[in-house]
Parts: structure tokens; C-alpha cells; sequence
């Protein structure tokens, strides 16, 4: 993870992947499977509610991001985010 970032939006992003890579790699001994499923559909809930214009800002900061992963399992993950927190269209 860098130490200075480019842009608010930088630093918040990389926050909420984090947050949301602990969620979803946490077993049961870390947290509950019904208060994990509950707060990825809370993120994903309140990226929806993201401008045009955020939600782009938001996806080239993830795809820096993807490019940037030298860990195959989080690279999926990256790779997977913008479809799984409901960002573009199916």
C-alpha cells in the first residue's frame, strides 16, 4: 500500500478494498458469515448510490490497483469488485 496518495479518492478506495478483501477472506472464528454477508451488501448498497462520474474515478482507481497486485488471489478479487459491488453493468 503506498504511503502518500494521489487523491482522497485514492486513499478511500484503497481503504474500502481492504476492508472489503478482510470481509470476505475472514472464516467463521473472524466474524460471522451473516454480519460478513451484511456489510459487503451494505458497501456494495452504498456504491450505487455513486455519481457518473464517481463511480468512473472509482474504477480507474481499482484498475491502478489490479495492475499494481502482484498477489494472484487479491488480483482476482480486484479483478472481480467492480461487477461484485454492482459498479458497471452485467
Amino acid at each position: 500500500m503506498a504511503s502518500e496518495y494521489s487523491s482522497l479518492a485514492h486513499a478511500l478506495t484503497e481503504a474500502l478494498v481492504d476492508l472489503a478483501w478482510f470481509i470476505d477472506r475472514a472464516d467463521d472464528e473472524q466474524m460471522d458469515l451473516d454480519d460478513a454477508v451484511t456489510a459487503l451488501e451494505g458497501m456494495a448498497a452504498a456504491l450505487k448510490h455513486l455519481s457518473g462520474d464517481q463511480r468512473r474515478d472509482l474504477l480507474v482507481v481499482l484498475g491502478g490497483m489490479t495492475e499494481a497486485e502482484a498477489d494472484p488471489a487479491r488480483r482476482e478479487f480486484l479483478e472481480a469488485f467492480p461487477q461484485d459491488f454492482g459498479l458497471v453493468d452485467e
